[in-house]
């Protein structure tokens, strides 16, 4: 029985070249123009785990997909690390100097920035996903108007590459997680690296505190993030991810976090695979 993964954007996209690194070149997948689409088909069945982009490197952390996995209990299982090359293309015969619009994701657009501010003519138009609309400027031979995507996208959708290689900076880093509704048992051998969520108290110290812990456990903090809870104002969530050599100190930090944070609940225990 085939595993569907649901990726957001088309095929051609980062999230499909994740698919097919993390699980296998003719891995299926249901194609979903939103992460809360995504989400969604996680959630009814019709795929049974998900890519999901979590942080860039130049972008920084996708604080919106944590708050997403957090909501509807999901579980992080795994992790993988993708190296970023956008390009700029349109339909073949076509200069720079005949492109009006670029179209593509917003964190695609940011990561292109400097490149952009070189071509002031042409006029940066946010989208869904930089695979879509490489394909959407095939589909409707759109002339002056190019997409930021993949040289995958480039080829599967018969447009010619203006621009290669136009990020910003070129040890551009995209991680992505791999979830599902259900948690996979990882060995404690293999795992270590854990993304937690808690809530403290409001008062002096008591994120140091927790910070203390961490490191007297021999926790590495790889990133914290905080987000304001709507309901409750001037209260926040914490989202941190943590390194580890040996589980029994993970395990140690964990059973102390869960005595002194208000709430205290684990989004993932996987393998680590920064390159």
């Amino acid at each position: 029985m085939s595993t569907t993964i649901a990726i957001q954007g088309i095929k051609g996209s980062f999230h499909h070249q994740v698919a097919q690194e993390y699980y296998s070149q003719n891995v299926e997948v249901d194609e979903c123009l939103s992460f809360e689409e995504l989400v969604d088909s996680l959630m009814s069945g019709k795929s049974d785990e998900a890519v999901m982009a979590i942080e860039n490197s130049i972008a920084g952390p996708i604080i919106p997909n944590y708050a997403l996995i957090d909501k509807n209990n999901l579980h992080i299982i795994g992790e993988h690390y993708l190296s970023i090359h956008q390009n700029l293309m349109a339909l073949k015969g076509q200069k720079i100097g005949d492109i009006q619009e670029v179209h593509s994701h917003p964190i695609a657009l940011l990561q292109c920035m400097e490149f952009l501010k070189k071509h002031p003519h042409i006029k940066i138009v946010e989208d869904k996903d930089t695979a879509e609309t490489a394909r959407r400027i095939h589909e409707n031979q759109l002339t002056g108007i190019a997409a930021i995507a993949s040289k995958t996208a480039s080829e599967m959708y018969d447009l010619e590459i203006l621009a290669p290689e136009i990020q910003t900076i070129n040890n551009n880093m995209t991680r992505f997680v791999i979830i599902k509704k259900e948690n996979s048992f990882v060995s404690k051998e293999e795992i270590n690296r854990a993304s937690l969520k808690f809530e403290l108290d409001h008062k002096r110290g008591s994120l140091a505190a927790v910070l203390n812990v961490m490191s007297d456990c021999k926790l590495n903090l790889t990133k914290i993030q905080s987000l304001p809870k709507i309901e409750t104002p001037w209260k926040y969530s914490f989202f941190v991810d943590v390194t580890f050599s040996n589980y029994e100190d993970y395990a140690k930090a964990k059973s102390l976090m869960e005595i002194m944070a208000e709430y205290f609940k684990v989004l993932g225990e996987y393998k680590n695979t920064k390159p």
